[in-house]
């Protein structure tokens, strides 16, 4: 399986303080079967300012830890980056980072309170771009909980999205459980990632909601390409084949 978020580098943003707590984490992971981790810290969201070449620094010190420890896991660089204006520009400057530095996808995190409207223009420049989005968690947004057809219609324009494992299997409540349900059934969902903060709150394991996902999809297949085929394909930087 792939991890497509995951916030496992230490000391970056509001993941594990310690090197410790990290591998503690690429060991959770590696024991759930997953064999592959993009390392996405905060970046542009008023708090943390990750570039590129900080967050791939800090991946390359990692590898070699992983390696000493000898933890089955592959590193890849991307970031989970918040909306902001003129995110072309973010791009070129490497302030924000596309998935495995291959300009062809990037996580995109939408403000907790609400989606400004020129989200819509930021999404059209980055397709035009040849850039695709891969919203982040909507499943735990309070307006797109309100109003899923802004999610919908987002898709429509070309935007992924991509959903929390632990919001599948109830870690974010019993009301966050049953939209996620809904956006699976309605076949709004591309990629199911951990987007793992810690080795014990939030942790990276999939398998649970891979298993969950498959139950409310009535389709292992489905369920499958979303922590497999899908992501390997954005890190890949192909087009993926979607419904």
């Amino acid at each position: 399986m792939i991890d497509l978020h995951c916030h496992i580098l230490h000391g970056i943003d509001d993941g594990p303080k310690t090197i410790e707590e990290s591998l503690s984490m690429a060991k959770i992971a590696a024991l759930d079967g997953i064999r592959t981790i993009v390392a996405t810290p905060h970046t542009l969201d008023g708090v943390y300012l990750n570039s590129f070449d900080k967050i791939n620094a800090e991946i390359e010190k990692f590898k070699q830890a992983i390696l000493k420890e000898k933890i089955d896991i592959k590193l890849c660089i991307g970031a989970d980056v918040h909306l902001c204006p003129h995110m072309i520009d973010k791009i070129k400057d490497k302030s924000a980072i596309t998935i495995n530095n291959g300009m062809r996808y990037m996580l995109l995190e939408f403000p907790s309170m609400g989606i400004p409207e020129e989200a819509k223009n930021e999404i059209f420049s980055l397709k035009v771009s040849g850039i695709t989005p891969i919203i982040t968690h909507p499943e735990r947004h309070l307006i797109i909980q309100k109003k899923p057809d802004i999610l919908k219609k987002l898709i429509k324009m070309g935007a992924l999205c991509q959903i929390t494992a632990s919001s599948i299997t109830g870690g974010f409540g019993e009301s966050v459980k049953q939209f996620t349900k809904k956006l699976l059934q309605n076949r709004m969902v591309h990629i199911i990632a951990t987007d793992a903060h810690s080795s014990n709150h939030r942790r990276p394991i999939l398998s649970l909601a891979l298993e969950a996902a498959s139950k409310i999809l009535k389709s292992s297949k489905e369920a499958e390409a979303m922590v497999t085929t899908f992501p390997s394909a954005v890190i890949e930087g192909k087009s993926l084949d979607i419904y």
